[in-house]
C-alpha cells in the first residue's frame, strides 16, 4: 500500500503559507483536492483546540477514512497541519 502525506503551514489569518505533498503515490488532481478539503474541514477543529489548550502538538485532531490530521500550533498561532 502506498502512502502519502500533505504538509501545510497556515497563517493566523488562515492564509496558506506553504504546502507540500510527500509520498510514493503519483500526484493526482483528485488526491490533491481531497487533501485540501480534508485540511480545510479540520481547520475549524484545530482553531477551537488551539484556543482551549496550552499544548502545542494537537495529536489526531480529525480523521477521514484512513487519513489522520495532526497539527502543531506555534506561540504566534501559526498552524502546521
Amino acid at each position: 500500500m502506498a502512502t502519502t502525506a500533505c504538509f501545510i503551514i497556515v497563517s493566523r489569518n488562515y492564509i496558506p503559507i506553504y504546502e507540500a505533498e510527500v509520498g510514493t503515490v503519483l500526484k493526482k488532481e483528485e488526491a490533491a483536492q481531497q487533501h485540501q478539503s480534508i485540511i480545510h474541514a479540520a481547520l475549524d477543529i484545530v482553531q477551537d483546540l488551539a484556543w482551549t489548550t496550552s499544548a502545542m502538538f494537537l495529536k489526531a485532531t480529525d480523521r477521514f477514512n484512513d487519513l489522520v490530521v495532526s497539527s502543531y500550533v506555534t506561540a504566534g498561532h501559526i498552524l502546521l497541519i
